[in-house]
């Protein structure tokens, strides 16, 4: 719980119970910076030193939100989970920013938001980012492309990577690049106002996905081009809400219509480094495409891309 005692850390973070959001909490930690962290779950919250957790139901409650954050100056506001209703979320989230004095706003969004984007997840993206804009705070976007981390769940483990993205390319990137361009953009200035894009050093195909899957597991592994009409049949298995579902199957679309065909050296110019390659991804994490190690079952139905884009 927070020490009400102590002088309010400047740097508050949300997600730090997930992937992204816990990477970011973990390195600034490490680096002896102090942080408030708002969770939803007081018992799922990291333990990490110099941190103060407050527990918060969601970023809807926009009251216990503008209490958790106030005195603090900076925001690292991960996107919500995906649902029906994120947009409205999300503005709640800001407004209890602006309502607690909040000054700079650090959001993760998505390559190429925009109100028409194919891939519809993306569409709230630009959404939270036009409202953050509009409310007169100073903020930076991270705009991620589909995420490295997940392009091993893309393959089911019968070997087979299946949806419709053609022969489109994407540049993926690593979820620990993010979290280091997250913590530099936090921790110095001149940053205000950017926007930055977040890719791999190189766009690829799903056929090259599913080769380098082979080579790192030993065993074949194929993408399967979908038509839209296969794609939403071989999801339905799933039972998952029509919006979901859309999000599955618009993330591949996006990629065939040439949407995430988008390589920008923002990562390295920040990191001074390159971005994180697929392969160097395998190799650091054998476990990622550990399902697909066992013995091939008859079951080739594709797994769900959900989450693609969310930390």
């Amino acid at each position: 719980m927070a020490d009400l005692s102590r002088p309010s850390p400047s740097i508050a973070v949300t997600g730090s119970t997930g992937e992204l959001g816990g990477r970011v909490a973990r390195r600034l930690a490490s680096l002896g910076v102090e942080q408030r962290l708002l969770v939803r779950a007081l018992d799922r919250a990291p333990q990490l030193p110099g941190a103060e957790v407050v527990e918060v139901a969601g970023y809807h409650d926009r009251a216990a939100m503008t209490s958790a954050l106030r005195g603090a100056r900076l925001l690292f506001l991960v996107s919500a989970r995906e649902s029906p209703h994120r947009v409205a979320e999300h503005v709640s989230a800001v407004d209890a920013a602006l309502d607690a004095g909040i000054e700079r706003i650090v959001y993760v969004s998505f390559l190429r938001a925009s109100p028409n984007a194919t891939f519809t997840f993306a569409r709230d993206h630009y959404a939270t980012e036009q409202h953050i804009a509009q409310t007169g705070l100073t903020f930076t976007f991270l705009r991620d492309s589909l995420y490295l981390d997940y392009l091993p769940r893309m393959a089911s483990a019968a070997g087979v990577i299946a949806g419709p993205a053609g022969d489109g390319r994407v540049a993926c990137v690593a979820r620990d690049d993010v979290a280091d361009v997250a913590v530099a953009v936090l921790r110095s200035d001149g940053h205000d106002g950017r926007t930055y894009n977040l890719t791999g050093p190189a766009a690829h195909d799903l056929v090259y996905v599913a080769e380098q899957l082979a080579h790192f597991s030993g065993r074949p592994v194929v993408y399967r081009n979908e038509t839209l009409a296969e794609a939403y049949a071989s999801r339905a298995v799933y039972g998952a809400p029509q919006f979901e579902v859309d999000g599955w199957v618009t993330s591949y679309l996006a990629i065939a219509r040439g949407e995430l065909d988008v390589v920008s050296d923002d990562i390295a110019t920040i990191l001074g480094h390159p971005a994180m390659t697929l392969p160097d991804f395998l190799t650091q994490h054998p476990q990622s495409y550990r399902h697909l190690l066992a013995e091939a079952p008859t079951q080739n139905a594709p797994t769900p891309a959900a989450r693609l884009t969310n930390p």
